[in-house]
């Protein structure tokens, strides 16, 4: 599968996980989507604050902020749910104990 088509299938299942969450009474608003290759280097390089392999920098991961009853969710608890149903309906990869908002997929050098 091409990056365009992985790509393309990542935004499909963040609108799903974004539902979903509606549906389970939380809010969400948007954090990090994308890491400019001219401020974080290309994929692989260390530069900036970005890990040299983040996904954001193929635009496979995005940080979403949760909130339930007004209050925003920091803890791996209060996404688990949420990363249960990534990873088993939307085919992303398992990240909440490194990084609690970050939902991604793997990459693993397409083109």
């Amino acid at each position: 599968m091409s990056l365009r088509k992985r790509q393309s299938q990542f935004a499909l299942n963040v609108a799903f996980l974004i539902l979903e969450a509606e549906k389970r009474g939380y809010e969400i608003t948007l954090g990090d989507a994308f890491r400019d290759k001219r401020v974080h280097g290309e994929y692989g390089e260390e530069k900036g604050y970005s890990h040299p392999k983040s996904t954001h920098k193929v635009k496979l991961a995005i940080d979403l902020n949760l909130f339930k009853d007004g209050h925003y969710i920091s803890n791996d608890e209060g996404h688990r749910e949420l990363h249960e149903f990534w990873v088993e309906k939307c085919g992303g990869s398992p990240m909440i104990e490194k990084d609690p908002n970050h939902y991604s997929y793997e990459y693993q050098g397409i083109r």
